[in-house]
């Protein structure tokens, strides 16, 4: 559940979303300006404005950016997208529905490309198509890989996640890392830079893994869903302890508020 919404539950735009979050009446991008928080809309009425979004082989969901006529353009709600996980908001799909817009899961923006499609009155023009994953299947895979590298320095560890947090490349390769692997490099940092302590509460990790890495659980502190790529400056490791506080805990806000002020010693910008 993300932000109140179940998976494959079908709500209502104005009473579920507007009047609770705010943002834009009309559209298939609505980005409230008091929450952070992305919501993006897709069904099969978009193909009469030339968006033809759809699901690939490799579990990539491509959505249309917006822009019904002529070139679209990475600003106002295709920009927010672009820049959700740099800007700590989380990014919700719905589909639209008969009865409905049903909730289809939190998504993370991995890139985006261009490709000539037809616009509103049936010109060719360049569309935006961002390339989402859905959240819960980057966490997996995040947490089935390797727990932490042993190659690299710390300051190594440090350059990888700082790459992954702006999407950049490393000069040293050509390849274009994915969404899993840069989330995986956050993570390997932020638990390498923990020192096998929680950097909430202090204590020693309560256990080891099976491979005898110490185990903490990477927080990002900017919003409550976890994972996906984000600035190593705002995530923290935790103990299991400290993360259920934050998540469950009645103090959990206020908690996360106070490792927001933390993070500023722990990781300067």
């Amino acid at each position: 559940m993300s932000w109140g919404f179940e998976d494959g539950k079908v709500y209502n735009r104005r009473a579920d979303i507007h009047a609770k979050f705010g943002g834009q009446q009309q559209g298939g991008i609505i980005t409230p300006a008091q929450h952070p928080l992305i919501i993006i809309i897709t069904g099969e009425e978009g193909l009469t404005h030339g968006y033809h979004d759809r699901t690939r082989g490799d579990g990539v969901f491509e959505y249309f950016g917006e822009g019904q006529i002529g070139d679209m353009a990475l600003q106002r709600g295709n920009l927010a997208i672009a820049s959700h996980s740099a800007e700590g908001k989380s990014l919700l799909l719905f589909r639209k529905a008969d009865e409905g817009l049903r909730f289809v899961g939190e998504m993370v923006y991995e890139k985006h490309h261009l490709e000539k499609a037809p616009d509103r009155e049936g010109n060719q023009r360049s569309a935006i198509v961002f390339e989402l994953r859905s959240l819960t299947a980057v966490v997996e895979k995040t947490e089935d890989a390797a727990t932490a590298r042993t190659q690299g320095t710390l300051d190594e560890l440090r350059t990888l996640a700082r790459a992954a947090a702006t999407g950049s490349q490393m000069p040293a390769t050509a390849m274009v890392r994915n969404v899993y692997q840069r989330s995986q490099d956050v993570r390997n940092y932020v638990l390498a830079r923990a020192g096998g302590s929680c950097e909430g509460c202090k204590a020693p990790a309560p256990f080891t893994r099976k491979d005898g890495s110490p185990y903490l659980e990477p927080h990002h502190i900017r919003r409550l869903s976890d994972g996906g790529p984000d600035d190593p400056s705002f995530v923290i490791a935790l103990c299991p302890n400290c993360h259920r506080r934050v998540h469950a805990g009645a103090d959990g806000h206020s908690y996360n508020s106070s490792l927001a002020d933390r993070m500023v010693a722990i990781e300067p910008h």
